[in-house]
């Protein structure tokens, strides 16, 4: 009876340690699942009038750039649900499915850091979501949630010629945008020389790239860890004005202080 007695504490006792070893191997397996859920950054990203459904060119540019530049950051991308026709009619469907993600992600992932793009149509889109004038075809992101959005990047934005330049608005997330029109394109340039090659073609690769180190300046800071060995997000030296080509400007945010408000007769917006 002993025997028997001892025989079965003794498989109690190895049926726990059993449990407590797989418990142990189990849960930081489930600790990384979640981290992988949620990465340090995500695009939502509007896809210009036309373009297949995804991120489209100027957004994927700009993500691989990003990716480049903060030294391989773990960044998920979300293209715009919405259809991007000639009609230009669907911009507050696509406002409402990226709040819909911005609401989703912000929920489940606090400290995921959002980045908000949009090229063309698609621009109109991130327009709406961040509540900028000129533009009142949605009702914009809460502003509970806008403290999750790390960086606005838009291109080929008609909004430089109807409610101002994106950074010179009066959004919560104009401090966050970066508002790039290429110096030629009729969308956003009100001026001589416009072409419609500036609008289509125009936006690869200087100004995906500058759009890039703007939100790697701005994921790259409050602790964010970096990937890789050199990780570059400041501006290169051939977006500058030095000899040669004159090159192309973008509108960035606007320091503390009364707005400037002189056009800028090359760049044809704010600055």
């Amino acid at each position: 009876m002993f025997v028997r007695r001892t025989a079965r504490r003794w498989a109690q006792v190895g049926a726990s340690a059993l449990v407590l070893t797989a418990i142990s191997l189990t849960a930081p397996v489930a600790q990384w699942a979640v981290a992988d859920d949620c990465p340090i950054a995500e695009v939502v990203f509007a896809r210009g009038t036309d373009e297949p459904a995804g991120m489209g060119r100027v957004g994927e540019a700009m993500v691989n750039s990003l990716r480049r530049q903060t030294g391989g950051l773990p960044i998920r991308t979300y293209p715009v649900d919405y259809k991007a026709t000639i009609t230009q009619r669907h911009s507050g469907a696509g406002a409402k499915d990226a709040i819909d993600r911005i609401k989703s992600t912000a929920d489940s992932c606090p400290d995921t850091k959002i980045v908000l793009g949009g090229y063309s149509q698609g621009a109109s889109v991130v327009n709406i979501v961040a509540g900028f004038d000129g533009v009142n075809w949605g009702d914009p992101l809460p502003r509970k949630y806008m403290d999750h959005v790390a960086a606005v990047a838009t291109f080929g934005n008609v909004a430089g010629r109807t409610g101002g330049a994106t950074p010179t608005q009066d959004s919560p997330l104009a401090a966050k945008a970066i508002d790039l029109c290429h110096p030629s394109d009729p969308i956003c340039h009100d001026g001589p020389g416009n072409s419609w090659s500036g609008h289509t073609e125009g936006y690869i690769p200087v100004y995906t790239d500058r759009a890039a180190a703007f939100i790697a300046a701005a994921l790259l800071t409050h602790g964010t860890p970096r990937y890789g060995s050199q990780p570059s997000y400041a501006p290169q030296p051939e977006y500058g004005r030095g000899p040669g080509p004159r090159q192309p400007r973008t509108v960035s945010p606007t320091p503390p202080g009364p707005t400037p408000t002189a056009p800028d007769p090359y760049y044809g917006g704010f600055i």
